[in-house]
């Protein structure tokens, strides 16, 4: 089973940047290819949304809430996703989980000041 490490978050003034990473280890680099991966965000007393996601073939998706501003990428030597996320809003607060074949990681704290 896969195990997946998100790092990155924090807290930062509105309209500053955070850029969250996604480590994924036991798994082979061709079932880290050939499979999607996303990042979702949950707040409390929500469901948890997806935020961004990219399939095998790079055709990336994201809310609409976060066009514009978040970038989603990976790395495939590294097995590591990536979400750069720039003129952050308070809105953008909450838990940012990765998500990759069916298993998370422990989310990353993203906190953002007015």
């Amino acid at each position: 089973q896969a195990q997946l490490v998100e790092s990155g978050g924090g807290l930062v003034e509105e309209g500053g940047s955070l850029r969250l990473s996604c480590k994924v280890s036991r798994v082979i680099l061709s079932t880290f290819i050939s499979n999607p991966m996303n990042w979702y965000r949950q707040v409390p007393g929500k469901q948890r949304e997806l935020v961004a996601g990219m399939s095998p073939g790079n055709i990336i998706t994201y809310a609409d809430s976060v066009k514009g501003r978040f970038t989603i990428s990976r790395d495939n030597t590294k097995k590591t996703i990536y979400l750069q996320m720039n003129s952050l809003k308070p809105e953008d607060t909450g838990v940012y989980y990765c998500n990759f074949n069916q298993n998370w990681g422990q989310g990353t704290q993203v906190t953002v000041s007015s």
